[in-house]
C-alpha cells in the first residue's frame, strides 16, 4: 500500500485524491484482458510503472510474447497493478481512464519510463504523454481526481500481495504457478508449451 504522506505528496502536485482509503473499502478492478478470452493457458503479470525492471520487460519479452503466443490465440495476457508509488498509481489510473486503449497507455509510459518515472517534476512529462495518448486537460484531471478508481487499483495490489504472494515486480504467472527465476522468453516458452501440449 501506498503511504498517505507520499500519496498526499504527489496528489497535491498532480491534484489526485487527498482521501487514500485503500483497498478495505473497494473491490479490486476487473482485469484488462490482452488476446482472446478463449485462449487456452493465462499469464498474468504484476508491475509497477515505475519499476524499470517492468519497462524493460514489456520492451523486450512480452513484444515476443505478443507476438507468439497472444495474437495467435494460445495466450490471454492480464496485467495486474501493483503500483509501489504514487507516480506508478496516477499512470495506471490514466490507462484505466483510456477505456480500450488500456494497453496503448501502458506501452506508451513505459517506453518513455525515464522521462518521467525518475524526474523530480514528472507532472508536465505525465500530462505530456497523456495528451499523446488523447487525454484533454479536462480528462487528466477528473481521472486523476478519482476517488473510487484510485481504489479499485489499490484492492487490485493488494489482492495480489495478499492472495498470490507478490512481493516484487515484475512477478508473472502461468495458468496461476508463478514463474521463478528467468522472466525471459526461454522461460516463459518452458512454462507455457506443457500446458498447449496437454
Amino acid at each position: 500500500m501506498i503511504s498517505r504522506r507520499a500519496f498526499a505528496a504527489l496528489a497535491f502536485a498532480l491534484s489526485l485524491p487527498l482521501s487514500f482509503s485503500g483497498a478495505n473499502a473497494a473491490e479490486p478492478l476487473p482485469d484488462m484482458v490482452m488476446g482472446s478470452e478463449d485462449a487456452p493457458v493465462t499469464v498474468v503479470e504484476y508491475a509497477s510503472m515505475t519499476c524499470p525492471h517492468c519497462a524493460n520487460f514489456h520492451s523486450t519479452t512480452f513484444k515476443e510474447l505478443k507476438t507468439e503466443y497472444i495474437d495467435t490465440g494460445k495466450v490471454k495476457f492480464v496485467l495486474r497493478e501493483f503500483p509501489f508509488d504514487p507516480l506508478a498509481a496516477a499512470v495506471f489510473m490514466l490507462a484505466r481512464c483510456s477505456d480500450d486503449k488500456y494497453y496503448d497507455v501502458v506501452d506508451l509510459y513505459f517506453e518513455h519510463q525515464r522521462e518521467w518515472a525518475v524526474q523530480e517534476d514528472a507532472l508536465p512529462k505525465i500530462r505530456g504523454l497523456a495528451r499523446q495518448a488523447g487525454f484533454s486537460d479536462d480528462d487528466f484531471q477528473a481521472c486523476l481526481t478519482d476517488q473510487k478508481l484510485l481504489d479499485g487499483i489499490n484492492a487490485v495490489k493488494d489482492k495480489g500481495y495478499e492472495e498470490m504472494g507478490v512481493r516484487a515486480t515484475p512477478t508473472i504467472f502461468v495458468d496461476g504457478e508463478k514463474l521463478e527465476g528467468s522472466r525471459d522468453m526461454r522461460a516463459l516458452r518452458d512454462a507455457i508449451d506443457p500446458k498447449l501440449d496437454s
